[in-house]
Order: C-alpha cells, then structure tokens, then sequence
C-alpha cells in the first residue's frame, strides 16, 4: 500500500512536566488514532519542553524508562515519533526523537547540530549526535533531522544518498524576526523556503512538526506542515495554536517525482567525496 494518512501534532508541552506531556501525547494519539492515521509525528522536546537549562538532567530518560513503555504501548496503535532528552548509558545527554512501532523502538536520532548562539544554547547542556541514518518505516524510506539539522544542508543530503523517501522533521522554532502580514514570524518565511527546496531537491516528502505556546519569553509560532515531493504544500497547521495536522502521503509519488527529475540518480557522490576531503586536507582555496 503507497498511500498513508498520518498526523503532525502540533502541541504545547509544559516545560519539565513529563507526566502531563505524556497524558498530552496519549490525548493526542486517540485523536489521530480516530481521524485515520497510522503515524503521529511530536515536535522537538515534545515529552520536556525546549528551554530547559538546569532542569534538563531530572527529565532526561534513559530508553528503559518505565515512563516510555507507555509510548511503547500505544504504539501498537499508530506509530509514534516523539521528542525528548535521552541519556545514554554513558550519562550522556541528547536532544533525542525515537520511532516508536509496535512496542518497540525502531530508530533513535540524535540531534547532531545543537545552536549555541543568539537565544540558544544547547551545548552548554547537552552532547552533540554523530550519525545520520534512514530506517524502514510502514510509511517509507524514512529519516529524521531535528530543527537545527535541517540548517545544514549535508545532513539531508547523506539521508537523500541513504535512501531517504520521508524526511521527518521534528522542531522547536521559537518566533524570531518581526511579524509579517498574515501573523508569520520572519523566520517561518525562511522555514517554508527550505522544507520545499529540500523536498523538491530531494525527491521527498518532509514532514516538519513545529511546536505552539510560550516559554522564557519566546513564542513558538507552529506552521507545521507536509509538503510533497513536487515541492508544493499539502497540508499546513495554523500559526500560534494547537492542532493536529491530517495528511495523506503517497510514495508512488516519490517514484513519480524521481522518474521526472532524476537527481538522485544522477548524483556523483565519487567527486563529491573526493573534493570534500580534498577541502578538509588542504582547506579552502
């Protein structure tokens, strides 16, 4: 079957209360569980809430957590992609987003590209991820790239060459830049450029679930969205409220889309390998 109804819940957690977020998460599955999907994407830190400084060690959650079975559970229901701190075995902290399918977990990534600059600052707490991989999901080839990830074009670019056919996007992209006409923060404008450049680029569908609400000041502004791999939009959440987003996706439609620009085929990842090494043994010229 190529076609898939899935869900993007656009959600307000509250910030470090992790047994209201899972009751949250749980509201939000039977919501989209009723209205037909069979996957339901959570924002960035859906299970913490984003500005979370020296808190962020009592919400983290190793992947036994008893906390997490209960995710697990629900997803013998609909798969889930849920938002949180992980620590590892190590102690280790990461802004982490697990798929979670028929009890289990299916892939876990962690975000490799944490933004320490202007309102942000992810380093000072947590440790940076270190790989990039697609996995097999009912709905497709898929990968998942949080936020600051998708800033660096590499990232879905060694997805798109691992087989990526569904970029799931999972964010916490507080308002920045002034309101525009229609109530859209200048950065979603830019939000909206790059997750239809990429799906165009790419051949691909992306999937960007953006959070809602307020924290330390800072609005997240929503928008969440599905967007073809033609490019064009398929489904977009309102800006600055709650909702769950509905889409169908179909990936005879990435065939489709890949047989009429065939840039994945065309790729030459020999000169690209060999000059990107050629650039970090010499630097730039």
């Amino acid at each position: 079957m190529s076609r898939h109804a899935i869900a993007l819940a656009q959600i307000n957690p509250t910030l470090g209360n992790l047994e209201r977020n899972v009751a949250l998460h749980q509201k939000s599955a039977e919501e989209a569980i009723g209205r037909g999907a069979s996957l339901l994407i959570f924002p960035e830190l859906s299970l913490t809430g984003y500005f979370l400084k020296d808190i962020v060690s009592s919400v983290a959650l190793a992947l036994t957590s008893p906390l997490l079975d209960r995710l697990r559970d629900l997803s013998h229901r609909i798969d889930l992609v849920v938002g949180l701190v992980e620590e590892s075995p190590e102690h280790l902290l990461y802004n982490a987003a697990l798929y979670l399918s028929k009890g289990e977990i299916r892939h876990l990534h962690r975000k490799v590209y944490l933004p320490t600059y202007g309102i942000f600052d992810e380093q000072r707490y947590l440790a940076e991820g270190s790989r990039i991989r697609t996995f097999r999901a009912a709905v497709g080839r898929s990968a998942i790239l949080i936020c600051e990830d998708m800033w660096h074009p590499s990232t879905v670019c060694v997805a798109s060459i691992d087989g990526m056919e569904i970029l799931i996007s999972p964010s916490a992209s507080p308002g920045r830049g002034g309101l525009e006409e229609g109530q859209a923060f200048a950065n979603a404008r830019a939000w909206e450029t790059i997750t239809r450049a990429y799906a165009q680029l790419f051949t691909c569908y992306v999937l960007y679930a953006n959070r809602v609400g307020y924290e330390d000041g800072a609005c997240f502004w929503g928008g969440s969205e599905v967007i073809a791999p033609s490019g064009e939009p398929i489904a977009k959440a309102e800006y600055l409220s709650e909702q769950i987003l509905m889409a169908e996706i179909d990936t005879a439609e990435v065939r489709r889309a890949r047989m009429i620009n065939p840039l994945l085929r065309d790729e030459r990842l020999d000169i690209t390998l060999r000059e990107m090494e050629r650039v970090r043994r010499e630097g730039p010229r």
